[in-house]
């Protein structure tokens, strides 16, 4: 790994399901600044890939370099199909995260991480980090550790609160084994993750670098909280605000839905950065922070620099399918783009930016006309079955099985499937055996000026080095 004598002012956002894939985040680090990669369902991308055939052998190229090599050819003997699945043949899927996984479950978990960190780092020096959502709790000790295996420089985690994460990270550098406090519903006792590094064979961890952690936090007390203590403490901070894509914190207002149904944000759900600063651990602004006129702004309130989503969403290396990305550029191109902040689409109960695009689940008919399921499962919750250990639910699956699990009725309403959603956002989504092909639900920040002003200068697009250039551009280092 490079040494690192300074921090980089440009984190690009973490965007997941893959929208921040392994080109984009390479073509950021190689532009000189840190390159992110999303771990969200990274085991169900890779052997999707395999299963479309492979065809760039990128897949395979990596996994060539995964320390243990018998479970390499054993992912690639159940998934790789060399001429890629028939026409309307529908995925083989990943196994669902559990409390209790099968080892099969977590070594995959562990190759998929490396997989994607090890592409963006091949062949040059740059920093790459991995993002993950603190919900995902299930994915989180193997995935940590496949992005070690790769050299991963920085570990960044959102959607929660990961405090321990800063501890998790030191044990699987250390090669040692660890466990991880799982949120179950109705718990009665304390549940944990356990998870050995020992599964997976051939590797030396006395070649190991500790990966920087950074935490997302939407608030000064959250980081004066993580900073309480060395198990807890970070190694930085990203301060999202409400304006960023993807999931928000919750509103903390009294009227956290406002007139029109979006998530309403106030000064209350605003970091005082003042605090944040004297804590004295270096932070990045994020949410509505991408343009050169606020990196500058960020710089001048004491952040090292900002982390930018959307800008790198909308690239030409990002995950995102070309028709998708066409749509949202021409939209907002013509200033018709409409950004809804939704409290009721993502099952995690967090508010999710929703994009207006036709043809996908943000038409109310489509909605509707989809089936409910839930066969992919990253976001389910695990709960304490009364005398019957535990049992796993989610919103978004359908309204009697939910209920049955004792699941409220009130969470059913307008809860999407983000996990087959985002799926399709990158050309990965699932297509059943009746025909039904799962439809895409586009996220993006809500604040468009830098993307507006990246369509003056590139009308037809841009790059990811290029969306770098932009951003840096009336920086003064």
């Amino acid at each position: 790994m490079s040494v690192q004598l300074t921090h980089p002012k440009l984190i690009q956002g973490g965007m997941g399901i893959a929208v921040s894939s392994w080109k984009l985040a390479k073509s950021v680090s190689e532009a000189g600044q840190l390159g992110v990669v999303s771990g969200t369902a990274i085991d169900s991308v890779l052997v999707r890939r395999l299963q479309d055939g492979d065809l760039s052998g990128h897949m395979r190229r990596a996994l060539s370099c995964f320390p243990d090599q018998v479970f390499a050819l054993e992912i690639l003997k159940r998934y790789f199909k060399e001429f890629g699945r028939v026409s309307n043949e529908s995925y083989l899927t990943a196994p669902k995260l559990s409390l209790h996984p099968q080892d099969f479950a977590t070594q995959l978990l562990v190759a998929a991480s490396f997989v994607e960190v090890w592409l963006a780092k091949e062949g040059h020096d740059g920093l790459v980090g991995i993002n993950f959502l603190e919900k995902v709790q299930l994915a989180t000790p193997a995935s940590v550790y496949g992005a070690i295996l790769a050299g991963a420089d920085y570990i960044i985690m959102g959607a929660g609160i990961p405090s321990e994460l800063p501890a998790l990270i030191t044990s699987l550098t250390n090669g040692s084994p660890t466990t991880l406090s799982i949120d179950v519903d109705g718990a009665t006792k304390k549940y944990v993750l356990r998870f050995d590094p020992a599964l997976i064979k051939g590797v030396d961890s006395s070649k190991f670098s500790r990966p920087k952690f950074l935490a997302i936090i939407s608030s000064h007390a959250l980081a004066a909280y993580l900073n309480r203590d060395e198990q807890t403490r970070p190694d930085g901070f990203i301060v999202e605000g409400p304006t960023a894509g993807g999931h928000n914190a919750p509103p903390r207002g009294q009227t956290p839905v406002g007139p029109d149904g979006q998530s309403q944000f106030t000064d209350r759900d605003l970091a005082d950065l003042t605090k944040v600063a004297a804590i004295g651990l270096p932070f990045w602004l994020a949410g509505g922070y991408a343009t050169p006129e606020k990196l500058e702004e960020a710089i001048s309130l004491g952040a090292v620099g900002v982390q930018a989503g959307s800008i790198f969403a909308l690239a030409n290396e990002s995950g995102f399918t070309s028709e998708l990305k066409t749509e949202v550029l021409h939209e907002i191109s013509s200033g018709t783009v409409e950004i809804r902040t939704d409290p009721t689409s993502s099952s995690t109960g967090f508010p999710f930016k929703v994009v207006s695009v036709p043809g996908s689940l943000s038409d109310l008919a489509n909605y509707e006309e989809r089936p409910r399921l839930c066969d992919l499962g990253y976001l389910r919750v695990p709960f304490e079955r009364t005398g019957k250990g535990i049992g796993y639910r989610c919103s978004a699956e359908p309204s009697n099985t939910y209920i049955f699990k004792g699941g409220a009725d009130t969470d059913l309403e307008g809860t999407k499937c983000l996990c087959n959603a985002l799926m399709t956002n990158i050309g990965l989504g699932q297509i059943r055996p009746d025909g039904y092909k799962e439809l895409p639900l586009v996220t993006l920040g809500s604040d468009t000026t830098a993307e507006r002003e990246l369509l003056l200068k590139y009308p037809t697009g841009w790059s990811a080095k290029q969306a770098v250039e932009y951003l840096l551009g009336t920086v003064v280092d």
